[in-house]
């Protein structure tokens, strides 16, 4: 008796398959287990299973600010750029942006958050001085992208396929962006402009703080260019809120989340699990919260999530109650399984998760004192999701399962980081010698 199928997501029309009346995709004589979702929502899942840090697909842009034709932002034609998550097809990385990173530590912070330390995250330390430099390196490595660009056109200066550098996202991190000082803000969009106006950067994003967005300065972002705009909320829990002095509360931050995504800017959320006052429930609650809203097929606001689960820094406040024995950091196994059950939640509402940790950097492991550090924390988690998604759908079998089809593409994923969910596989009656590897996105039992 053939098993069920169930891709992970449902398998698009235009693949494979027949549409049923429900919106499901079904191979004759199989009973499809999948969510009903979107092509979009399908690209979205699949790219937080596949690539360690899926991006928007980018189209490039005319001259100018105009927006370039295309297919509708989930949000509406009107909502903003026209924006699909890994675009391309899987494996083509070519229209997924690249992106440049622009740091500004500490810039335009109103205060200094107990568990920050952008000096040590970033390797700079932040001021005036900083804003200047972070903005004449990526001058020079925007000219440099130019001249690769222009070496891969032909005669014509038509770009040849294959040749040509995947595009470019500016991205202004590490403080406080719509708390600039006004000249260095503009300074950051007049760059942003005029390699846009070049064809070198597609899109444009910055991250700031729930209590520093107003609709004024978000219409104005996005007249300039902006396209995405990322929100430190870390918690939407007030006594966590409070705990962490982040000076804000969590209905500031639901509402802040609201005006990102009615003033036509894609919006990301990072969230902080196991910073003070972060219980793995609060930050259970914290993910959902993330994902509104939840009814009537509405997507969420979110075009996608950060997990940083909080570590304790050399030279922060929190590593002085560290000290004192009025912090304790998350340990491993907690992280892990709470990371988990997060991606689980935003894979179900097609939102990626693009990041889980900090990115290294020079002096970051000699920095951090305690707390969750693995070098592999997002295999860990998304080898776990996955292993609960799979176990979730055996357990609907009627008997025990006797070939698993998985795409190749995790091949890397399924067992675990070191092998470490093989024996988990084997307690659900999978082995090695059952497994076969497909070569679409989808997995299937019989």
């Amino acid at each position: 008796m053939a098993r069920p199928a169930f891709p992970v997501p449902a398998p698009c029309p235009e693949r494979e398959g027949r549409a049923t009346g429900k919106g499901h995709i079904a191979a004759a004589g199989t009973i499809n287990y999948a969510l009903i979702v979107t092509h979009q929502q399908h690209k979205a899942i699949m790219s937080a299973l596949i690539f360690p840090v899926p991006e928007p697909a980018c189209g490039g842009r005319r001259p100018g600010n105009a927006r370039p034709a295309g297919p509708e932002c989930r949000r509406g034609a009107d909502s903003g750029p026209a924006v699909t998550w890994a675009g391309a097809p899987p494996g083509s990385p070519h229209n997924r942006p690249r992106i440049l990173p622009v740091f500004l530590p500490f810039a335009g912070c109103p205060t200094r958050c107990v568990f920050c330390a952008q000096d040590v995250q970033t390797g700079q330390r932040g001021g005036t001085a900083t804003v200047v430099r972070a903005l004449a390196q990526a001058e020079t490595r925007l000219e440099h992208e130019a001249r690769q660009m222009d070496g891969a056109r032909d005669i014509g200066g038509t770009p040849e396929p294959g040749k040509s550098p995947a595009p470019l996202e500016i991205a202004f991190y590490g403080g406080t962006f719509t708390l600039l000082p006004e000249a260095e803000r503009a300074a950051c969009l007049d760059l942003a402009r005029r390699w846009l106006q070049r064809g070198v950067i597609c899109r444009v994003r910055c991250s700031t703080r729930p209590d520093a967005v107003t609709e004024r300065d978000l219409a104005g972002l996005r007249a300039a260019g902006m396209d995405c705009v990322e929100l430190g909320v870390q918690s939407f829990d007030d006594a966590a809120l409070s705990a962490s002095g982040r000076g804000y509360a969590g209905e500031a931050a639901r509402a802040a989340c609201a005006m990102v995504a009615g003033a036509g800017l894609e919006l990301g959320v990072q969230l902080m699990p196991g910073m003070p006052g972060v219980t793995p429930e609060v930050f259970r609650a914290d993910v959902r919260t993330a994902l509104l809203p939840d009814t009537g097929g509405t997507p969420p606001l979110a075009a996608f999530l950060r997990f940083y689960p909080c570590l304790v820094l050399r030279g922060t406040p929190l590593a002085e109650r560290w000290r004192a024995g009025d912090y304790a950091p998350w340990l491993l196994e907690t992280t892990v399984d709470a990371l988990a059950g997060g991606l689980l939640a935003a894979w179900a509402r097609g939102v990626a998760v693009v990041r889980m940790g900090l990115s290294p950097e020079d002096g970051l492991d000699d920095a951090v004192l305690a707390g969750p550090v693995h070098p592999a924390l997002g295999q860990l988690a998304k080898a776990e999701a996955l292993r609960r998604h799979v176990a979730a759908h055996v357990a609907r079998l009627p008997g025990p399962p006797a070939r698993f089809g998985v795409p190749r593409r995790l091949r890397g994923l399924l067992w675990g980081h070191a092998n470490g969910l093989v024996d988990a596989y084997a307690a659900m009656g999978i082995t090695r010698a059952m497994v076969h590897w497909r070569d679409d996105d989808n997995f299937s039992l019989e």
